[in-house]
């Protein structure tokens, strides 16, 4: 049947919804039900959606609403006449039902899978069912190549004209902790090719776009992109712009609100994204600690393993470093705070945090070694000098020009600060709490917002002292972070007799 199409404004993430009227004559012949799928088509142009009931008058008959996933997808006008008819559940369910029974899949049915996940033909129930078993069975080094190689297909793909294309990536789970625009200033001022993509912030305060979108444009279309690499030997964009292993995207959005870390899943979502992006050579950061994802030697060391298994036959390079995760890295967590931090450190500034130079440092060193830009066992002293002398800060600025200025926005005027209820030693931060109450203080959303962390880890503190300030635009949700912070038992920074 034939309907007008209707935008309705509704944020679903990545999954495709349809919103027929309840008394519609589709839904009552057809017998549809909210769960079943729609097919959507105007000509050549389809989307598969899962159908949703409206009992009020919001949409009157004869008009089929979706979700701003489906319309842009569709890639119709508002108000376009569309045909919508019952559509059969995809060929890879099957795939998933195998996954869920704890069977190996073949390379072949991945293909299928992967190729369904990106074009939209799969509930978030599905797909929770596929990331849930695949965290329960596990996925073997074969399952994640074939992954890797069928995310890499369902998008976009970057190549430049370099024979090393360098590229940096943390696994997450520490707030700050924003190495990326010192690596990326450092390796660029050192002659490599670093033309580095970005995500924005999904369950954390801030991304590194969101972080970098303080003090420039991120959201640069192709042509622009490959002008500020060719002009600046790197560039520091937000990959959204791009349509880089767009499955993978689709898989995120189940995993995060699940607060489910597949280590299969999350080797594909990383290896998949710097193929895609065109990288040749890679540093990862894998910080290790209490309050980390990774939280022993062990694990750690097993999971580089896999990192450099994986990434021999795809024609990738990696370092791994090892790091401390055991709190926050830098002192501001949320956009502008963590902008702020990284300015200090390129510039040199001696209040500069020394846990993220110290960082950035080690990682840039890395990555200068594995990518032939300095000796073996000299890379940190190259990353250093040029950090040293300017160069790296003269890069960065180069970059920030040529993507288009922003100034850094002050701090949020709302504030609140948790002080010591002892005098004694820090001797733990936790990432979780600093990073909820973060998010609930506005960030990312609100640059402003977020935490500024006052003392480090082995301070020596008093009675009194302020350890942290939460940061806002608002009073209302600074509240919300403020309710959050006291009423949870425990402190958010241990203090323990000196």
């Amino acid at each position: 049947m034939t309907y007008e199409l209707r935008r309705l404004g509704i944020d679903t993430s990545a999954e495709h919804v349809a919103f027929l009227s309840a008394d519609e004559l589709l839904c009552q012949c057809l017998g549809l039900h909210p769960l079943d799928r729609v097919e959507i088509a105007s000509g050549e142009r389809r989307v598969l959606a899962i159908l949703n009931g409206v009992t009020s008058d919001l949409l009157p008959l004869g008009t089929v609403g979706v979700s701003d996933a489906a319309f842009r997808h569709l890639g119709v006008a508002d108000g376009d006449p569309v045909d919508v008819r019952p559509a059969d559940p995809p060929g890879s369910s099957e795939v998933i039902r195998r996954k869920v029974a704890g069977e190996p899949l073949a390379a072949n049915a991945i293909d299928t899978l992967v190729r369904d996940i990106a074009e939209g033909r799969h509930s978030k129930v599905e797909l929770t069912a596929f990331v849930v078993a695949s965290t329960i069975h596990g996925l073997s080094n074969e399952e994640v190549l074939g992954l890797i190689r069928a995310t890499v297909a369902s998008g976009e793909q970057l190549h430049w004209d370099a024979d090393v294309v360098a590229d940096k990536h943390s696994i997450g789970g520490i707030p700050g902790n924003r190495t990326t625009p010192v690596v990326v200033a450092i390796a660029a001022a050192a002659g490599l090719t670093v033309p580095k993509t970005s995500s924005r912030a999904v369950t954390s305060p801030a991304g590194t776009a969101d972080t970098m979108e303080t003090l420039m444009d991120v959201t640069l279309p192709p042509e622009r992109l490959r002008q500020v690499v060719a002009a600046a030997g790197a560039c520091l964009a937000w990959g959204g712009a791009f349509k880089l292993a767009p499955a993978d995207d689709v898989i995120i959005q189940v995993e995060r609100p699940l607060a489910i870390d597949c280590e299969g899943l999350m080797l594909s979502s990383i290896l998949a994204k710097k193929v895609a992006a065109g990288a040749t050579h890679v540093v990862i950061d894998i910080p290790v600690g209490r309050g980390a994802k990774v939280t022993d030697g062990t694990a750690a060391g097993r999971l580089a393993e896999r990192f450099t298994e994986l990434a021999a036959p795809l024609g990738l390079t990696v370092s791994i470093e090892l790091s401390d995760g055991r709190g926050p890295v830098g002192r501001g967590v949320g956009p502008a705070l963590e902008a702020r931090d990284v300015l200090a450190v390129l510039r040199g500034d001696p209040t500069a945090p020394a846990d993220l130079r110290t960082k950035g440092i080690a990682l840039a060193g890395r990555l200068l070694e594995s990518a032939g830009a300095a000796a073996a066992g000299r890379g940190p002293d190259r990353a250093a000098a040029l950090l040293e002398s300017g160069a790296a800060y003269e890069r960065f600025e180069l970059i920030r020009d040529l993507q288009g200025r922003r100034e850094l926005p002050a701090p949020g005027q709302a504030t609140f600060e948790w002080r010591a209820r002892g005098a004694g030693r820090v001797d733990g931060i936790s990432n979780a709490v600093i990073g909820r109450a973060a998010r609930l203080a506005g960030a990312p959303r609100d640059v402003r917002a977020g935490i500024d962390l006052l003392v480090a880890v082995g301070d020596e503190v008093s009675a009194g002292d302020a350890l942290f300030r939460v940061h806002s635009q608002s009073p209302v949700t600074l509240g919300f972070a403020v309710d959050y912070l006291q009423g949870r038992p425990g402190n958010p920074i241990e203090v323990v007799p000196a």
